[in-house]
């Protein structure tokens, strides 16, 4: 390992990584100033700056649920008082002062792809303040954006071909051919005439992507539609089973933190014959460079399909990719028709991974769960659990995911008791991507916004009914870029340092061998050219940036 990084075999020093960050705020009371003394103007104050820094850690850490109930209570308070809060939340969590509630809770439901819900909130605004031509613009591109997406979603109802089918169309017509002028690494071809995958290509891929240049479409297209031939034939619920001498290499959220992503790879290790590796989803959006992440991965994929596995994220999905700048940056830098396969290609990624250990474990205690056969075993999944009892890896294995939008309302879908079990197993899709774990035992509201938490309880439940004996899973920050939770149940790992040039936080993979056990390793943030995160999104959120 590098300087920078480090190693560890037990849980992160810090046990404050491992609770959630805060509660909601307590209520907030209608006041009469009347006689107001010094004392209560410092009280006052001191109230003030630590509600402040405890909203600008909650948008740090994606705490939007929490933020909108803020929001909310600052507006039934006093629904005309524009500067009822002094805070405003940009896309990466900058507070902007003296603007107000409707704004904040506006911008809270944009961060939470809700953006038909931030209208009203900004025509509020601009109703109260008319010169106010901040908001009059985040107004206009917010509505564009709802329009967009009502357009984008008629399209959808009269049927579109296939993006694979359609990309592939448009190669056997010629319509996609490398440029002449382009001098950069070249794909070799095999025995068949079509393209192949090697090693030395993914290197000098690397180093045309360092040096700030874009591939030919045409290659974009290959990498995309070689790893997708590999996830097609993949279950929802990929078994790995880790032979003597393989270990596994499970990394959490990437974010397009391309540079960090190779410093993450060269602490890893590429895929090897007795090397894996496991990105546990959200590799693009926010970070600037989610197309260079995605195609280097992807690449990987390609070439090696049973040592390169890649699980989908709440992020690669279509509403998420709108808001959050993987769309634009896509269509900016190969075209629509590059950004509508990547849609599709996204929904063919597995939703987790069943990681298995071959080798009865040397060390366990009274408390840790094995398979039927006797041997560890984890469920490695972006967010977490489901929202109902019961769920059997078996129902994970059999979701109908290739062509669909996770979505994140409905977690427990109302579908009827009649309707087919195939209906109810979409249902525990959004489960897979969305949830997050929680302190207190039962399952509550998501402090995000979206989807629900679950305690430890239910992991205990559910790690028992399957015989699991650790869920890993990743969808949070965690300052130390890991964190074992309910009871060493629940293990989070976190694998973008220094999330959105701003948090702080430490990155981390996790190093699983044949007999089931784990390392952790961390590692810092490194350098990067000067661009902002969130540089291609569009629409209402995209204004908002600083």
């Amino acid at each position: 390992m590098s300087d920078s990084s480090s190693t560890s075999s037990s849980a992160p020093p810090s046990q404050a990584s491992t609770a959630l960050s805060s509660l909601p705020s307590p209520e907030i009371q209608t006041l009469s100033l009347g006689d107001v003394t010094d004392e209560d103007r410092a009280q006052a104050a001191k109230i003030k700056t630590e509600a402040n820094q405890a909203f600008a850690t909650r948008t740090k850490l994606e705490e939007y649920g929490f933020a909108l109930s803020d929001a909310s209570k600052a507006i039934e308070v006093d629904p005309k008082y524009a500067k009822a809060f002094y805070r405003y939340v940009t896309g990466c969590g900058y507070i902007r002062p003296k603007l107000n509630a409707r704004i904040s809770r506006a911008t809270c439901y944009l961060q939470i792809a809700k953006p038909q819900l931030a209208v009203a909130d900004f025509k509020k605004v601009v109703a109260l303040e008319p010169r106010n031509t901040v908001v009059q613009s985040q107004l206009i591109a917010t509505q564009k954006l709802v329009r967009r997406i009502e357009f984008e979603k008629a399209i959808e109802v009269e049927g579109e071909k296939d993006p694979v089918e359609r990309c592939h169309e448009i190669i056997a017509e010629g319509g996609c051919e490398v440029e002449k002028a382009y001098a950069g690494p070249q794909l070799s071809t095999g025995d068949d005439g079509g393209y192949v995958m090697t090693e030395e290509f993914i290197e000098g891929m690397i180093e045309w992507f360092k040096s700030g240049k874009n591939l030919p479409r045409r290659y974009a297209w290959e990498i995309i539609l070689g790893a997708c031939s590999h996830f097609v034939k993949e279950e929802s619920l990929v078994n790995l089973n880790l032979q003597e001498g393989v270990t596994c290499d499970v990394i959490g959220d990437v974010h397009g933190q391309f540079y960090d992503l190779l410093n993450l790879y060269s602490l890893t290790g590429t895929p090897t014959e007795n090397h894996c590796l496991l990105m546990n989803g959200d590799l693009v959006d926010r970070g600037s460079w989610s197309i260079e992440v995605i195609l280097t991965a992807f690449a990987y994929k390609w070439l090696y399909p049973t040592r390169m596995f890649i699980n989908r994220g709440n992020h690669e999905a279509k509403d998420m990719n709108r808001t959050y700048g993987f769309e634009g940056e896509a269509k900016h830098k190969h075209g629509e028709q590059t950004y509508k396969l990547f849609a599709h290609v996204f929904t063919t990624l597995p939703l987790a991974t069943l990681v298995s250990a071959t080798k009865a474990p040397t060390k366990t205690s009274v408390t840790t769960i094995l398979s039927p056969e006797g041997l560890k075993r984890y469920f490695v999944v972006h967010g977490g659990l489901f929202s109902k009892d019961g769920v059997t890896l078996d129902d994970v294995r059999k979701i109908p995911r290739i062509g669909r939008q996770p979505g994140q309302d409905g977690l427990m879908c109302a579908y009827p008791p009649a309707f087919p079990t195939s209906y109810l197993l979409i249902c525990f899709q959004p489960d897979l991507l969305w949830t997050d774990p929680q302190i207190l035992p039962g399952r509550g509201p998501s402090k995000r916004g979206v989807g629900i938490a679950f305690g430890p309880d239910v992991t205990k439940r559910w790690c028992s009914l399957n015989g699991i004996t650790c869920i890993i899973r990743s969808h949070e920050v965690r300052q130390d870029g890991y964190a074992v939770e309910h009871d060493g149940l629940c293990t989070t790992v976190f694998s973008a340092p220094n999330y959105v040039d701003q948090v702080g936080n430490k990155g981390a993979f996790i190093r699983i061998d044949a007999e089931g056990e784990q390392k952790y390793f961390q590692f810092e943030a490194t350098p990067h050219p000067p661009m902002k995160p969130m540089a291609y999104a569009q629409g209402g959120l995209a204004s908002l940036m600083m």
